[in-house]
């Protein structure tokens, strides 16, 4: 007899939406597919689906350990949310290559269904950073008598949701700073700045309105400027290791001695970005506004102003039902964007889902 063959093994999600990108969050049932596809009869042991969830961080430092020795110590922690196993064929011993017991399947296209609940507790977001990630994924497995198995993984979306529509992120943020320049005994006067946003909590797309006055009593040439930063902090063995980027920037006008500038709402927009992690023990990500004074020759004048960027966008008719899967309606070509390059494409492509959720109008671009 002929052996036959396996053509092809895939895993197929049950999205319940229309832009077939499989989007969970806590609580959701994950269901789907396994496809295999063979020429020919194949005898199979079993075929098994994994699914798991977890964070992971990793980093390496160099240490010297005195003179002419140095070593290099490696920083891991990991994180699980979940660990589910299943049998779809057979049985649970693949190390029984006896006749009895073997399944065979005929020649064509087969499909076998499997179905799985999230935990109900929080889960962190899907992310992908510089020293670690937050990863979801079934995998399956095909076992064979006398042959190695046929595996194969594919990765899912999981949001934790940020309403901003609560009080503490609808709280608006605001600063003071003054800055006198020195240089041997001569003082100029001073530099203040005083900025405010209207709250803490945004979502991707949408544009922060900065009000905020600048005084130049110096004798120098400045510039004021803003930026909104990503910082994202990895923990490990009791150590922490911090990344911070730029998300997005503007300039304002330079200011001459004795000059005044004011913002009535400059706008500054936010990017497609992953969602803020704020619940996860080993992983967080959080972004910050930064008001500043630019001036050549001395320190910047600057402000920090916290931000927390959400999954839920400000609404303040109605609200939004609890499950991502149910509104996730959306125009995937909004992926094709051209955007900054980042290490974090995967974060960028989980930010632009979720902001084609929440803002409908940019479904018809």
């Amino acid at each position: 007899m002929v052996l036959g063959k396996v053509k092809s093994l895939t895993i197929s999600f049950d999205c319940l939406n229309d832009s077939n990108v499989p989007v969970y969050s806590s609580g959701d049932t994950v269901s789907g597919r396994v496809n295999l596809e063979v020429t020919g009869e194949i005898r199979v042991k079993s075929l098994k689906i994994h699914a798991r969830g977890h964070a992971k961080v990793r980093w390496t430092e160099s240490r010297n350990a005195g003179s002419n020795t140095a070593y290099t110590q490696n920083y891991t922690e990991e994180v699980e949310y979940f660990n589910h196993k299943d049998i779809l064929i057979g049985h649970e011993r693949d190390d029984d290559n006896s006749e009895e017991g073997f399944n065979t399947i005929h020649s064509g296209r087969h499909e076998y269904a499997f179905s799985f609940e999230l935990p109900q507790t929080p889960l962190a977001t899907s992310f992908e950073g510089r020293h670690g990630s937050v990863r979801y994924w079934v995998k399956a497995e095909l076992h064979r008598p006398w042959l190695l198995p046929v595996k194969l993984k594919k990765e899912f979306t999981v949001f934790e949701h940020i309403d901003i529509n609560t009080p503490s992120l609808l709280s608006p943020q605001a600063g003071t700073k003054e800055k006198t320049l020195c240089c041997w005994f001569c003082t100029s006067g001073p530099i203040s700045l005083s900025a405010k946003i209207e709250r803490k909590g945004y979502t991707p797309g949408e544009s922060i309105q900065i009000f905020a006055e600048i005084e130049n009593c110096s004798s120098r040439m400045v510039v004021p400027k803003a930026a909104i930063y990503q910082t994202q902090a990895f923990y490990a063995k009791g150590k922490m290791k911090e990344v911070k980027q730029l998300v997005a920037n503007l300039r304002g006008e330079s200011l001459s001695s004795g000059k005044t500038e004011t913002w009535n709402g400059k706008l500054l927009k936010i990017p497609p970005v992953s969602p803020s992690i704020l619940d996860c023990s080993i992983i967080r990500v959080e972004y910050s506004l930064m008001v500043y004074v630019d001036i050549p020759g001395a320190m910047d004048l600057f402000l920090n102003l916290p931000l927390v960027i959400g999954t839920i966008p400000l609404h303040p008719f109605g609200s939004r039902t609890s499950s991502v899967s149910s509104q996730c309606s959306m125009n995937m070509n909004w992926l094709g964007l051209s955007l900054p390059e980042r290490p974090e494409e995967h974060a960028v492509r989980i930010a632009c889902i979720f902001f084609l959720q929440h803002h409908p109008a940019m479904q018809k671009w």
